[in-house]
């Protein structure tokens, strides 16, 4: 199938490799003359496992291309996705501008019939606006899909290949068969398709992305009543977790949530409510919480130095709002060491992906260095908040040695704290006590 993709973003471009390693044709557009170009010559720009690898394969066999003429993918295209982001505006709503102009650049250059898809994460009701938009710009023919992305930073290559599901906002069951032939290369074991209309399609998404939240926030303020009773978290986790209705998955507590997804989509979802005038209660304290818990650790930190924070050197474990990812949107260390910057104390950190974007982020504030155990050397504490896997069986003689004092602040809970403390270690970490 002829496929355009626009916006190669983070979404568009995982969409637009595993579209093409499918064995579609996939015109990938975008107006970053730059970025276009950096991939024309193999140059990912964000990191994401097996990404590079696919899309370098499907350019080099001819089924991916990079322009930045959106008339070039249009015209040769019946399927078009739209992949622009949808930021979050000052009052927290979705900002849809960027939807909006791509569909009416669309419409422009239409030839005849197209299928528009939107994968970028809209608020219900976009569907009509995009119909309203193109419809002022063309008199050719054409049906809307809503197709919602359920994408995980660090395995979306193969959340694409292998989806829990499929999600198809479209009512015209010849519109339904083109997108089930699409998508039937990823659906080989069986039918995870679920066809609804435009307005639920729309709403599943922001729906995800809250509920996931919660199950976050609830763990983290749970925590810290765990904490004022003596209890452990990680025991709590193993024991509502091991029941069938509630399951171990986004049960981890740590130092909150981050990310291009969970913190603006929960706020579009309060937006949306507060617009209707039906509050998303659950929506606003789940954001309450979350900011809440990175606040709350970043003053232990400060809290454990006292009058005697400025000045001091902290060791960083970890930028990226999570592993296997180079995204420190919204990510937990940002704000946290920016409260530690604020008092005074000087930050040196490594994190195998997101050095540079998070020095970028933080105005070239803290100090990065190439390797994980550099960071230690002279630095009074060590504090961890993303849980890449070469962090979780460190040489915690190492650690001791090279460290002013012995002591480690642990927003992932990543070991056990009776081994740790035998090493020698003062151990600091989420909900246990």
């Amino acid at each position: 199938m002829k496929i355009a993709v626009v916006g190669i973003g983070y979404v568009g471009l995982v969409a637009a490799g595993c579209l093409a390693e499918g064995g579609n044709h996939v015109i990938c557009i975008d107006n970053d003359k730059k970025k276009i170009d950096a991939l024309k010559k193999g140059v990912i720009p964000i990191y994401e496992p097996g990404l590079t690898e696919i899309v370098k394969k499907n350019e080099s066999d001819g089924r991916l291309v990079f322009t930045t003429d959106i008339s070039e993918g249009v015209n040769n295209s019946k399927v078009i996705f739209i992949g622009v982001g949808t930021p979050s505006s000052a009052d927290g709503s979705a900002d849809i501008s960027a939807v909006l102009d791509v569909a009416g650049k669309i419409a422009e250059c239409m030839d005849g019939y197209r299928i528009v898809v939107t994968k970028s994460t809209v608020p219900v009701g976009t569907g009509k606006k995009v119909a309203d938009v193109m419809s002022s710009k063309t008199k050719q023919k054409f049906d809307y899909v809503s197709n919602p992305e359920f994408l995980k930073e660090g395995s979306a290559v193969d959340d694409f290949m292998k989806p829990d599901r499929i999600i198809i906002g479209n009512e015209k069951e010849e519109v339904r068969e083109i997108m089930r032939q699409l998508y039937a290369p990823f659906m080989r074991k069986s039918s995870r398709i679920l066809f609804m209309d435009t307005a639920s399609a729309e709403m599943s998404k922001y729906a995800a992305n809250t509920m996931l939240a919660t199950r976050i926030s609830f763990m983290n303020e749970l925590s810290g009543l765990c904490e004022k009773y003596g209890a452990d978290i990680e025991n709590v986790r193993a024991g509502i977790g091991s029941d069938s209705r509630i399951g171990s998955s986004f049960l981890f507590p740590g130092v909150g949530y981050g990310g291009s997804c969970f913190p603006k989509d929960v706020k579009a979802l309060e937006f949306m409510g507060d617009a209707v005038g039906y509050p998303m209660t659950i929506a606003q304290a789940v954001q309450h919480v979350n900011y809440r818990q990175q606040d709350k650790f970043a003053q232990r930190v400060l809290d454990y130095f006292g009058d005697d924070a400025s000045g001091k050197k902290l060791a960083v474990w970890g930028l990226a709002f999570k592993a296997r990812t180079d995204d420190v949107r919204e990510a937990p260390s940002i704000r946290c060491i920016r409260k530690f910057l604020a008092a005074g104390m000087e930050v040196v950190a490594y994190d195998p992906e997101a050095m540079k974007e998070a020095s970028e982020e933080l105005d070239g504030a803290i100090t990065t260095v190439e390797k994980s155990y550099d960071v230690l050397d002279g630095a009074d504490a060590l504090v961890i908040f993303t849980e890449w896997q070469e962090f979780r069986t460190p040489d915690f003689d190492v650690i001791a040695e090279k460290l002013n004092k012995a002591v480690i602040f642990d927003g992932r809970n990543l070991y056990e704290p009776a081994y740790v403390r035998k090493q020698g270690i003062e151990y600091h970490s989420i909900g246990r006590g």
